[in-house]
């Protein structure tokens, strides 16, 4: 009988190590809530968008709870990143608020940093499991968003038309080019509004895109003459120069008689410089965008530079090439990004 006791201590030592183990995972599957494996074993589905998430810590549950719910609704939510900073930017800066019919514009913030976060979505649940892992549950009542999305289309569509309502005089101006171009980011985000309410099978009318009210903006500026003072040019280089930069934007320059006028200085000087045998030419360039109604200087540009060669003449002839090729890279530029800040006043 000895001889049988050792084997069946370690075979009675193994079913106690197997039983302790199946125990253990048992308690663990057992403490397991149903919703970690099944959402809508805890919300319904007919009643509610619903996704779970997991990671190291709550936080990281929670924020992976809601990525995932918003992937539900998957790239017809997105908003383009430019876009949602000028939405952003609109709201903080009280500039969406002025053509607002609501007090509170907060209420129109539907959606933080391009739908990383839905407004209405809640976390409903979380658990931490044995070995360490966090667990979260994220859900979105369909009636709720319902009621919120709706909600803010209606508000957001109110702006809308407060901004593109304006008397003729009043359109083919650079503010009416600012309020069309806020219409139409707040339209893009609005149709990503109706497109999350079209997911839980809520049909929206009458929404356009923001590339509707895009094309207005850029028939407004081909509808707005800037007119061209260039002082000090030679052989219209520098006016040439801009009056494309201007033309690349969309907008016709000429007239004496414009709103907006682009008044520009051309000063050359020749420069000695000791020990250098070049001739040298330093030439400035500044160019000021006004507004002759207000008289105030809408966008400044200006720069200086210098240019050397043998012959003086050559050397004041490639001053100009300098200024002319600062002109084509960098005004254009500089004005479309002006365009692209400019918001409407009340």
């Amino acid at each position: 009988m000895k001889r049988f006791a050792g084997p069946s201590i370690c075979l009675l030592s193994l079913i106690l190590v197997f039983s302790a183990c199946a125990s253990s995972v048992a308690a663990q599957a057992g403490n397991q809530p149903d919703w970690v494996r099944d959402p809508y074993a805890k919300y319904d589905r007919q009643a509610n968008v619903a996704a779970v998430g997991m990671g190291s810590s709550r936080e990281a549950a929670e924020k992976s709870a809601l990525g995932n719910l918003v992937a539900i609704f998957g790239q017809r939510i997105q908003v383009d990143e430019r876009v949602s900073v000028s939405y952003q930017e609109a709201l903080r800066s009280g500039a969406a608020a002025s053509w607002s019919e609501t007090t509170d514009i907060s209420s129109n913030i539907a959606i933080a940093a391009g739908m990383e976060s839905l407004v209405g979505a809640e976390i409903g649940e979380t658990w931490r499991s044995n070995n360490g892992e966090h667990y979260a549950l994220a859900f979105l009542n369909k009636a709720r968003a319902t009621q919120l999305y709706s909600g803010m289309i209606r508000s957001n569509q109110a702006m809308i038309n407060n901004l593109v309502t304006m008397p003729p005089t009043e359109r083919n101006t650079l503010e009416g080019f600012a309020r069309y171009q806020l219409a139409a980011d707040i339209a893009d985000v609005t149709v990503s509004y109706g497109n999350l309410l079209s997911v839980i099978d809520v049909t929206v009318q009458g929404l356009r895109r923001g590339d509707d009210y895009r094309l207005e903006a850029v028939n407004i500026t081909r509808a707005i003459p800037v007119g061209l003072n260039v002082q000090n040019d030679r052989a219209g280089r520098i006016q040439g120069a801009f009056a494309k930069a201007l033309s690349d934007i969309g907008f016709h320059s000429g007239g004496t008689n414009s709103r907006y006028m682009l008044d520009v200085n051309v000063v050359t000087e020749p420069v000695t410089i000791a020990g250098n045998p070049y001739n040298q030419t330093r030439i400035g360039i500044s160019a000021n965008l006004k507004d002759a109604n207000s008289g105030t200087v809408l966008l400044p540009f200006d720069f200086t530079t210098r240019v050397g060669h043998t012959s003086q003449a050559e050397a004041d002839n490639r001053a100009y090439l300098e200024a002319e090729r600062r002109i084509n890279n960098e005004y254009a530029n500089l004005l479309s990004a002006y365009l692209s800040q400019l918001m409407p006043k009340r």
